[in-house]
């Protein structure tokens, strides 16, 4: 009998993915394990193998389709000793990628002009009111489907005020989009003796009214891709759901600077395609990410995620860094951070960039983490304050390393300083508990030995 292909899960938040492109065509055999197609998620391009053995008797989504949802059918195979164009039609009942549904049909008949308000009223029977009728039923009961009303609820809209366009007069999506593209969308009524609601929150501008405000011809429009929409959807939730709590300190960095140079002419040598070539090189990053985990240890209350039930106190330092990629930035993460020499440390971060350039994480790489490090100091960056990344409680802003006077016992010298900011969850990390975290990590920067026991 036929084998149903359907959209993989390849996270466990996935809800949809973009099926990029095929690598088999139909009539191709596959065996379990052979690469039948790439799927975009929003952070990465991911394979999917084949875990049935048949003939692609039927590619039902086309390459390049956006949004197909988990669990639609993608393809059909068809078994062995099973005939590819039966199995192709006896399995095309099966439940299928799901289009975008309008919610409205595609085209209505012409409506007839309206009439004179006089002639109408005289020419109108005298009957009881219809049941339905513009959408609306008998007892000022409405017709309008769920996403109809969502839309209208969010925007502020009475869908008692408007006139359906969908079967039996019912409000549909498009009707209430129109009227708010209009700006004569009708304000929803609050119920008889219901106590007055604080104003609302002033709604952004929408795309039209953006584009009013520049000539016509004068830009360019580009559509946003699912990583760039999953970036702008997370950072909103963030900043409107946390409240973020900034401190800012200065750390001194010749020790670590000089400490870096001696570990650094210390590497072995290894066999690469180039040569012999270290076997690791270490940056100042790769020391941060290591204090920052050390760090957390040593203050265990600060590796924490706030939960609406509980505090989630977390048993290792899973640090997340940024790392900018076309389109964005991703944050893989180096697991048990505070267990890792800085050798490994370096190592797995270059493999993990370069692998999130080129959108080849797992999900596992990049999900999840106790805490995370940006780091703007090779643009020059002197300090800036970065958003928190849920479920993380903490993430630390890491600027240039820079010479500056400084004084000691009374005298003013040079000194290489880096400015760290650390945002924190205020509901996990108050303000004492995040000094106490920075100092931690100060400690360790500016005696930098202590990484290495």
């Amino acid at each position: 009998m036929p084998i149903n292909i359907t959209m993989p899960a390849l996270s466990p938040t996935m809800e949809e993915g973009n099926l990029s492109k095929w690598l088999v065509k139909e009539g191709d055999k596959v065996s379990p394990g052979d690469v039948i197609a790439e799927i975009e998620t929003d952070k990465a391009t991911m394979e999917v193998e084949a875990v049935d053995e048949g003939t692609v008797a039927k590619l039902v989504v086309p390459a390049g389709t956006e949004g197909v949802k988990v669990n639609a059918l993608i393809a059909i195979l068809a078994g062995e000793g099973e005939n590819a164009a039966a199995a192709a039609k006896s399995g095309s009942g099966a439940p299928k990628a799901e289009a975008p549904k309008a919610d409205a049909p595609k085209a209505e008949p012409p409506k007839e002009a309206p009439k004179p308000a006089a002639a109408a009223a005289a020419s109108a029977p005298k009957a009881e009111p219809a049941p339905v009728a513009n959408g609306h039923a008998a007892g000022d009961r409405v017709f309008a489907s769920p996403l109809a009303r969502r839309i209208a609820k969010d925007a502020g809209v009475d869908v008692t005020a408007l006139t359906g366009s969908g079967p039996h007069g019912r409000v549909v999506k498009v009707d209430v989009e129109a009227a708010i593209a209009s700006g004569g969308a009708p304000a929803a009524k609050a119920p008889a003796g219901a106590p007055s609601a604080p104003a609302a929150a002033p709604k952004p501008m929408s795309d039209d009214q953006v584009l009013k405000l520049f000539a016509e011809g004068s830009y360019e429009l580009v559509p946003h891709d699912n990583m760039r929409k999953t970036i702008a959807r997370r950072l909103v939730e963030a900043k409107s759901t946390i409240p973020h709590f900034y401190l800012t300190l200065d750390c001194e960095l010749d020790a670590l600077l000089a400490l870096r140079t001696q570990l650094n002419a210390a590497a072995p040598m290894r066999k690469a395609d180039k040569g012999e070539v270290p076997a690791y090189k270490l940056s100042v990053n790769d020391m941060v990410i290591k204090a920052m985990a050390m760090a957390l240890m040593a203050v265990p209350d600060a590796n924490a995620s706030w939960t609406e039930n509980a505090m989630v106190k977390h048993k290792h330092a899973d640090v997340g860094v940024a790392v900018s990629i076309p389109g964005g930035l991703i944050t893989p993460i180096i697991r048990h951070a505070d267990e890792k020499t800085l050798s490994v440390i370096s190592n797995e971060m270059k493999d993990m960039a370069s692998r999130a350039r080129s959108r080849k994480l797992k999900p596992e790489e990049y999900q999840g983490g106790t805490t995370a490090v940006s780091n703007l100091g090779m643009f020059g960056v002197k300090d800036f304050a970065a958003v928190i990344n849920p479920p993380h409680a903490t993430i630390l802003a890491v600027g240039a390393g820079e010479e500056r006077a400084v004084v000691k016992k009374g005298e003013i010298g040079i000194a290489t300083v880096m400015s760290v900011t650390l945002s924190t969850d205020h509901r996990a990390v108050d303000g004492a508990l995040g000094a106490e975290l920075l100092g931690a990590f100060k400690r360790l920067i500016e005696n930098p030995m202590g990484m290495l026991v």
